[in-house]
Formats: structure tokens, C-alpha cells, sequence
């Protein structure tokens, strides 16, 4: 069960930023700094895509809206990419199931994503546009430190990992309100923008 704390923690980083993930782990092993890292995480093709990937989310994270639209089409992603990556490391230690390892880093994910999907929600209902840079920098930064982290001390980045977590959960519900308002504001909008379409297309031309 060593591989365990490992799979938990690179679940709860890939449900906040699966691409860096990815790309940590693979320049980490290509660059021979552990031996950890499954082959096929150190694919050049794999770390070109994850790249390129992890730089169109550096810039999507930090814009207002379009942020949570980018959360919202990784919903799927990111707990996929948290069990592929769970499956493979736990495929080259042989000390967890595969199958087991995808559901913790899948489920890991999952709950990571959530609570960054609704904070990021929260974080939207302010007006100017450098909470969500700042709160995105500091997803990153904790995405690499994690990661580079566990690398090294599996079992204490897995119990800092698990703090966040639940430290998430515990400020999302906080955050309840600012989400339902937010919301039911964009709710309203599209109400609103529905009535003057309608009156356009019965406008005489």
C-alpha cells in the first residue's frame, strides 16, 4: 500500500489542475528526479500535450466567468485524468490495485474539483478580475508544491492534501450563499435577455 498516499494526493492536485499534473509528473521523471513516474507519463507527446493544455487553462483560470465555464467542461476531465493517473502509478509499483487506485484518484478528484468549481463561483461575485488571479496563482503554486512534494514524502503531502480538502468543503459551505446568488443572477439574466429577442423577431420590418 506505499503507492496509496501518492494516488490520494495527485487525485486531489489533478481535481484542481490536472494538466500540471500531468506535466509534473512526466518532467519529473524524464529528468530522472524519481523513478515513480510511469514510461508513459514521460512520452514527449504526453508532456507537449500537457503543456499546451496547462497553458490554455492558465489563462482561462484567471479570467471572471470564463473560469467557471472552463470547470464546468472539466467536471468529467479532470476526475478521468485523476484515475488514469492514480491507475498508472499504481500499475508501476504493484503494491495497490489498478482498479482501486483509479477509484481513490478518481474520487479524490472529483471532490477537489467541486470545491473549486463553487469557490471559483464565489469568487465571481466580486467585480474586479484579480481575486480570480490571485486565487488561480495560488492554485497552481499549490498544485507544483504539492506535487513535487509527494514525490518525495508521500505520506506527509497525503495529510496535507486531506487537510485542504477538508478545509475546502469547510469554506464552500461558507461560501453557500455567495454561490446561490450568483446563480440566481445569471438566471436572471438569461430572463431577461429572452423577452427583448422575443420582441425583436415580432418587431414589423
Amino acid at each position: 500500500m506505499s503507492v496509496l498516499p501518492l494516488v490520494f494526493t495527485s487525485g486531489w492536485a489533478s481535481g484542481i489542475n490536472a494538466y500540471a499534473v500531468v506535466l509534473l509528473f512526466g518532467i519529473f521523471g524524464a529528468t530522472g528526479l524519481t523513478d515513480e513516474v510511469p514510461t508513459s507519463l514521460q512520452r514527449t507527446d504526453v508532456l507537449i500535450i500537457a503543456g499546451v493544455l496547462f497553458l490554455c487553462e492558465a489563462v482561462a483560470d484567471k479570467i471572471p466567468y470564463v473560469d467557471s465555464i472552463w470547470d464546468t467542461v472539466h467536471t468529467v476531465l479532470r476526475p478521468v485524468a485523476g484515475a488514469v493517473v492514480a491507475a498508472l502509478l499504481a500499475g508501476e509499483s504493484g503494491s495497490l490495485p489498478e482498479l482501486a487506485a483509479a477509484a481513490i484518484g478518481g474520487s479524490t478528484a472529483l471532490m477537489s474539483h467541486l470545491v473549486k468549481a463553487g469557490t471559483r463561483m464565489a469568487v465571481n461575485t466580486s467585480p474586479e478580475p484579480f481575486s480570480n488571479i490571485a486565487v488561480s496563482m495560488a492554485e497552481d503554486l499549490g498544485v507544483a508544491g504539492i506535487i513535487t512534494f509527494a514525490l518525495f514524502h508521500p505520506l506527509a503531502a497525503a495529510l496535507i492534501a486531506g487537510t485542504l480538502l477538508l478545509l475546502g468543503i469547510v469554506v464552500l459551505a461558507f461560501l453557500a450563499t455567495k454561490i446561490r446568488r450568483f446563480l440566481r443572477r445569471r438566471a436572471q439574466r438569461r430572463q431577461e435577455k429572452r423577452p427583448a429577442g422575443a420582441e425583436a423577431s415580432r418587431a414589423p420590418w
